[in-house]
């Protein structure tokens, strides 16, 4: 690039205003011809020219009363304003945030693996702006126009947090690669915060699907059929034909597909922060609990037992859990006289899989906390039963059931009769 050209591409910055560079077409990018430029056109595709070189953009508007799902994007305002009146830490949380900082993230690349041997072809992202979801997709004609590709995507980014499915693993560090190769060209990568919804889902649904890929949970969580489209792994076959042939017809399936997983990034953050503050009246019980797990886990105490104490009424496995959560909680802050009774409920169901954890904690509370060993190796014994009589896995469990019987023993037999 001559550096009569990159002057020229800083007149704008300079003067106080970063123009769109197709707004400003030198002589030699209007004899730049645009393959099946009409029919790109026809699908609000238009071409931004740099130097002698070009990149293709797609921009459309969503009313917010358009549904995807379960929710109208007018619902994600209202999860924007529930975090910020949301007196609760989270890795979600968009407190501090406006609803136009959040910055809904997706790429299409031409392989899985990481390095500078995986391209990417496809940036597209969503916003709010005025009364509209804004969905803008730059795209990469070929192979070597990765400068006005990054050129076009970084000159009007002004946005505060990312929001993304595997973005953190996969897409931003992609995009850092691929910046590396242009970045004496190109305005530098800003700093963001990021919300990847892809752990988000795991933690909530891991125990309900069997695969986490977002299209499964769109199906199964949010309520968003895709029709006639294009499966992910073909994008790169797909692409490779598009750059031999210019065809946008296969693009065109490619750049639906990416749209729709933007969308479903909106519906997806407005459906987790429904869950996780409450608001969502479908929530199943054991959404809720792993809810009540997750705030525990980030030591928002207070939030986590309000959680899991609605959940404490009843016998299901859900509720057994709940309890079992709730007396840990108590444990940690030495409140025996909350935390034992709520190990012995547990116990005393005798359910294979939680009866003896809640067994061997409440002979360890009376063993060393009120010296009543005589139940200590009552509920030691008790969880030597259900053991026994469940798979070889818990072997190991039994092997140190065996030597706290045996310790407690000895101290029964030692005290006085």
């Amino acid at each position: 690039m001559s550096l009569k050209n990159k002057l020229n591409r800083l007149k704008p910055h300079i003067s106080g205003g970063a123009q769109g560079a197709q707004n400003n077409v030198s002589p030699e990018t209007a004899r730049i011809e645009i393959p099946f430029l009409p029919k790109w056109e026809s699908e609000n595709v238009s071409p931004y020219f740099l130097d002698q070189d070009y990149c293709l953009i797609r921009e459309v508007k969503y009313p917010l009363s358009q549904k995807h799902g379960h929710y109208h994007f007018y619902d994600f305002l209202k999860a924007v304003e529930i975090w910020n009146k949301q007196p609760v830490h989270h890795p979600l949380s968009a407190e501090g945030h406006r609803a136009e900082e959040l910055f809904f993230f997706d790429t299409e690349t031409t392989g899985l693996g990481g390095g500078v041997g995986n391209t990417i072809f496809l940036l597209g992202y969503a916003s709010i702006k005025d009364e509209h979801l804004v969905l803008r997709q730059h795209i990469l004609p070929h192979p070597g126009a990765e400068v006005p590709l990054y050129q076009s995507f970084l000159e009007k980014v002004n946005y505060k947090t990312l929001v993304t499915y595997n973005g953190k693993s996969f897409d931003w560090p992609q995009v850092k690669t691929r910046h590396t190769l242009v970045r004496e060209h190109v305005p530098k990568l800003p700093a963001f915060g990021h919300f990847d919804l892809y752990h988000a889902a795991r933690r909530l649904w891991k125990h309900k699907l069997d695969r986490l890929k977002l299209a499964i949970v769109e199906k199964d969580v949010l309520g968003i059929e895709r029709e006639d489209d294009i499966p992910g792994f073909l994008a790169p076959m797909i692409y490779f034909d598009f750059i031999e042939s210019k065809q946008p017809d296969g693009m065109l399936g490619i750049i639906k597909h990416n749209e729709i997983d933007i969308l479903s990034l909106v519906t997806l953050y407005t459906h987790l922060t429904f869950q996780l503050c409450g608001m969502d009246n479908n929530q199943t019980r054991s959404e809720s609990f792993e809810v009540g797990r997750w705030y525990d886990s980030l030591g928002e105490k207070e939030e986590a037992a309000k959680v899991l104490t609605k959940l404490v009424e009843g016998s299901d496995t859900t509720s057994l859990k709940a309890k079992l959560a709730l007396a840990y909680q108590s444990k940690r802050v030495q409140n025996w006289e909350r935390s034992l009774p709520l190990f012995l409920e547990v116990a005393e169901t005798e359910n294979d899989q939680l009866s003896p954890e809640a067994c061997i904690e409440a002979a360890k509370i009376y063993e060393h906390k009120i010296k009543d060993y005589k139940l200590a190796l009552d509920y030691c014994l008790m969880a030597l039963d259900v053991v026994g009589n469940t798979k070889a896995s818990m072997q190991k469990v039994q092997q140190q059931l065996e030597k706290r019987r045996e310790r407690l023993e000895r101290k029964f037999a030692k005290l006085p009769r």
